[in-house]
């Protein structure tokens, strides 16, 4: 006959491991450091570097999980200003309108930081002839009214290809490269209608690259074998200039461009500690290794202010 005491006890077996469990939990075996998420969105120009930035800062700071996302400079700062992100990257400045709406948002001022710098380079086929370009003739391919339709226009015969009509290959307008390219290639003039809307950087010049009409923009941290990255001429009369980290170090590159990070005021705690890093030598030759060129780098080609 069962003691009464074991009767008492059977309801309650089935709870006594998940008891133990709990109770060891608690007790003095270490816990498992919480993991603190930075979110980080934004250009596509961008994303290879900061994918890199999260992957390496894993070893730096295992407590901290760094998750990366794309979208556009536009998309990212959009975020930024909803609240949704800790920090945007962007290839472009904030407009106004976003720094006036981050502030009627959040109350804060939106706070930059100067990541590195990039060369928006021009990009055609590898077997396309063409070995630079004016940002005139740019604009007479891109804008809406442009009359620059055909590569023998400029005087370039494409081997193997018979229609020679160019193919335009464009971004989203949510990208900063976007902005950029049309602000400076442009003059913020309307594109012409009819383009190749790539979602990303990647997209565009795997379009190029398998397109020999085709014409199109990225960073130059997007090189491959199978385009070619023009140089380009600020006027006709000008010389071509070629878009590498010298020419963009010398500011002799038109296409020069800054790259960013912005956060809504000061960053602080884990999010200030990975910005330091990012700018920090470690970070900075991360964004070298992908293409651009460290701040570090650029600041030391700046002469200094000559005394009076």
């Amino acid at each position: 006959m069962a003691h009464p005491r074991d009767i008492l006890l059977r309801p309650l077996l089935p709870l006594i491991p998940a008891t133990l469990v709990l109770l060891a939990a608690c007790g003095g075996r270490p816990r498992q450091a919480a993991v603190f998420t930075i979110q980080v969105k934004g250009s596509d120009t961008m994303v290879n570097a900061a994918q890199a930035w999260a992957e390496q800062y894993k070893t730096v700071d295992p407590a901290v999980n760094v998750e990366v996302s794309g979208g556009g400079s536009g998309v990212g700062i959009a975020a930024l200003i909803k609240g949704t992100i800790d920090i945007a990257t962007a290839s472009r400045d904030m407009k106004p309108s976003e720094l006036e709406q981050a502030r009627k948002n959040t109350g804060r001022e939106a706070k930059e930081f100067v990541a590195g710098f990039d060369a928006l380079a021009v990009c055609v086929h590898k077997d396309n002839p063409i070995s630079s370009i004016s940002l005139e003739q740019i604009a007479g391919m891109y804008e809406e009214d442009g009359a620059i339709t055909r590569w023998s226009q400029i005087g370039i015969t494409i081997p193997g290809v018979k229609n020679d009509e160019i193919i335009l290959v464009n971004r989203q307008s949510s990208s900063g490269t976007y902005e950029f390219f049309r602000e400076k290639c442009l003059h913020n003039r309307d594109f012409r209608l009819g383009s190749l809307d790539m979602n990303g950087s990647k997209e565009a010049i795997e379009l190029i690259g398998s397109t020999k009409a085709a014409i199109g923009y990225s960073g130059m941290g997007y090189a491959t074998g199978v385009i070619k990255m023009l140089p380009v001429a600020a006027a006709a009369a000008e010389a071509a200039v070629a878009p590498t980290m010298q020419n963009t170090l010398n500011k002799s590159y038109v296409l020069a461009r800054s790259l960013h990070l912005y956060t809504i005021g000061e960053p602080e705690g884990v999010v200030r500690k990975f910005i330091d890093w990012i700018l920090s030598e470690a970070g900075q030759s991360i964004l070298a290794d992908n293409g651009y060129v460290p701040v570090a780098a650029a600041a030391e080609t700046t002469p200094s202010p000559q005394a009076p």
